[in-house]
């Protein structure tokens, strides 16, 4: 059983002012027993809309869930995809206001640039490889409009993914400069080691992660298109930060991405 177009309306009003007033809601499989992926997809296009109507540009895609740790933290058993809107872009030389956010964690991944559009229907690894420009060491700012981070399935991907936010760092490689599956990554929190992992944790290629994610959205008429940042989802398990963190990520071959709160 799916929502009705009102009860979508209303799931999506609910994450709005959620979002704009910094109060968390209960679970939205919880108020809305009923809603299935398709619901959850379209409630997330709604809040995507208003920001665009209200002058926001998009500025690439996410892939989450998509590391069987991340899986296994949120309980889901598949992948999901998020919006990265220009408004979402921090940056290493500008410190993060922590009160933006509700429940903040950060994830380290290795991020993708494309030089040109990717196709939809069957986009393979090697299409990925051909129109990425380059990677670049990330982080990515996560946060959850659900209380408690009690989420299912339905409740992050109607939430854009649980997407807050990126950063990247000042490398550039090319896709075929390293070895994409064997890219170690340390997490730091106020200069201590807090968490590591490496890319094939990532569907066991973050290139997979990348071929999934333009064709899935290609099943809602979205095309991920030249110089779009594409995150395919975290190394490691996410961690949460609060006012005061200095956090840091570094990547074999890849260099480094650091970002600090206030």
């Amino acid at each position: 059983m799916s929502l009705s177009e009102a009860q979508r309306d209303e799931a999506a009003e609910l994450l709005r002012v959620a979002e704009e007033t910094a109060r968390l809601i209960p679970p939205l499989t919880e108020t809305f027993p009923g809603i299935d992926v398709v619901d959850a997809y379209e409630i997330q296009l709604r809040n995507i809309q208003r920001r665009l109507d209200a002058g926001a540009r998009i500025h690439g895609h996410k892939v989450g869930l998509s590391s069987k740790a991340m899986q296994q933290m949120m309980g889901v058993d598949e992948p999901d995809y998020g919006h990265l809107l220009d408004d979402m872009v921090c940056h290493e030389d500008v410190p993060v206001h922590a009160s933006r956010y509700l429940v903040p964690r950060v994830e380290v991944e290795v991020g993708f640039v494309l030089g040109d559009d990717l196709p939809g229907e069957g986009c393979t690894v090697d299409d990925v490889v051909r129109a990425t420009d380059y990677i670049v060491p990330a982080i990515e700012l996560i946060d959850s409009r659900i209380a408690e981070w009690k989420i299912r399935l339905p409740d992050t991907i109607a939430d854009n993914a649980s997407s807050a936010g990126l950063v990247l760092g000042a490398e550039r490689r090319k896709p075929d400069e390293l070895d994409i599956t064997a890219i170690d990554a340390v997490l730091y929190r106020n200069g201590e080691q807090v968490a590591a992992g490496r890319s094939d944790a990532v569907l066991g290629n973050p290139l997979t992660a990348v071929a999934w994610l333009a064709q899935k959205v290609a099943s809602f008429g979205v095309r991920l298109r030249a110089g779009h940042v594409i995150l395919p989802g975290s190394c490691t398990r996410a961690y949460d930060v609060t006012g005061g963190d200095q956090v840091r990520a570094e990547f074999t071959g890849l260099g480094s991405v650091s970002v600090s709160f206030v």
